[in-house]
C-alpha cells in the first residue's frame, strides 16, 4: 500500500479525488493547507506527497521537507508550464489529470525507490555492519556492536535507545559511542517531544538541525550541529537509533538510506535473538 498525501487547493479536490481513488495500491489524504501537511507528516509516515504549486509557500515548503523528512517522494503539480523542472521535488507534472500522469508518476516513484533499497542493501558496509551484529553475543552487545558499526562510518556520535513500553512512554538509552563528554550529557531517557520519541512514536526517519522544534536536546542547543534519528523495526518497535555529527547540514539522503539499511539488518538480528525466526 502507497500512502499518498495531496495537499491542494480546495476547488481541485475533486479532481485529485478522481484521478487517484480508483488504485487499489493508493491510499490517499487530501488536505488544503500545508500547515495541516506539516501535521499530518509528524504524526504518521507517508510515502508520497503530492503538492500543487499554488500553495501558499510550495517551493518553501518542499525545502523545509527536504531536510527533515529526507525519504519522503514529492510530486509538485504546475499545470501552468508547459515544461518544468522538479527543483527539490522529486518530480513534476503539468497534466496531472491526462493519461492517469500523476498516477504513473507515482507509481515509476516508488518502483525506482524499491529498485534504489535493493541495490543499496548490497553494499559494502551494510555486510559488514550484518556480519558484525551476527558474532556480537547477546542482545546488549548486538546494540553496542550495531552503535560502533554506525559510528565506524563516520559519524561523531551514536546512540541506541530502547522502546519499553507505549504507556506508559518509556525509551531508554542502551548503547552509546562518541566523545566522553557527549556520552556524560546524553539522554538517558527520551520523551515524546524530542526526535528520538518522534521516530519511536511513528517510525518515521527524521533529521534535524539546530532551529527545528522536533529535536534532539543536544543539536538543539548547538552541542551537535545534525542527527539523523531512524527506527529499528517496523510492525514492532524495537528501539531507534540515533547517528550525530558536530557540523550543522552534514547528513544526506543518501547516509539516511544506508542507516535505515542497517537498522532493518539490527532489528531482524534481535528477532533471530529474542527466539522470533
Amino acid at each position: 500500500m502507497i500512502n499518498i498525501l495531496v495537499t491542494i487547493r480546495r476547488e481541485r479536490a475533486a479532481d485529485y479525488y478522481k484521478a487517484l481513488s480508483s488504485y487499489r495500491d493508493f491510499r490517499v489524504r487530501l488536505i488544503t493547507s500545508t500547515q495541516e501537511a506539516l501535521e499530518l507528516l509528524r504524526d504518521q509516515p507517508h510515502d508520497v506527497l503530492i503538492l500543487d504549486n499554488e500553495m501558499d509557500g510550495a517551493f518553501e515548503f518542499i525545502g523545509d521537507l527536504r531536510h527533515s523528512y529526507p525519504r519522503l517522494l514529492i510530486v509538485l503539480v504546475d499545470e501552468d508550464a508547459d515544461f518544468a523542472m522538479p527543483g527539490q521535488a522529486d518530480d513534476i507534472s503539468t497534466e496531472p489529470f491526462k493519461n492517469d500522469d500523476l498516477a504513473r508518476r507515482i507509481h515509476r516513484l516508488m518502483s525506482d525507490r524499491q529498485l534504489e533499497t535493493l541495490r543499496a542493501d548490497s553494499l559494502p558496509p551494510v555486510r559488514e555492519v550484518a556480519k558484525k551484529l551476527r558474532k556480537a553475543v547477546g542482545e546488549s552487545g548486538k546494540q553496542q556492536a550495531a552503535v560502533t558499526a554506525c559510528r565506524e562510518l563516520g559519524y561523531d556520535y551514536v546512540a541506541f535507545y530502547r522502546f519499553e513500553s507505549a504507556d506508559p512512554f518509556k525509551v531508554t538509552l542502551k548503547a552509546q559511542d562518541g566523545p566522553a563528554a557527549i556520552q556524560a550529557v546524553a539522554l538517558k531517557q527520551a520523551t515524546p517531544e524530542d526526535v528520538i520519541g518522534f521516530v519511536a512514536t511513528t517510525g518515521q526517519s527524521r533529521i534535524t538541525k539546530p532551529e527545528d522544534e522536533v529535536n534532539h536536546p543536544l543539536v538543539k542547543r548547538g552541542r551537535l550541529g545534525a542527527a539523523a534519528c531512524v527506527a529499528v523495526g517496523t510492525a514492532n518497535r524495537y528501539g531507534v537509533l540515533i547517528a550525530c555529527n558536530e557540523k550543522p547540514d552534514s547528513i544526506t539522503q543518501a547516509q539516511m538510506l544506508l542507516l535505515e539499511l542497517i537498522c532493518a539488518q539490527f532489528a531482524a538480528v534481535i528477532v533471530r535473538e529474542q527466539g522470533g525466526g
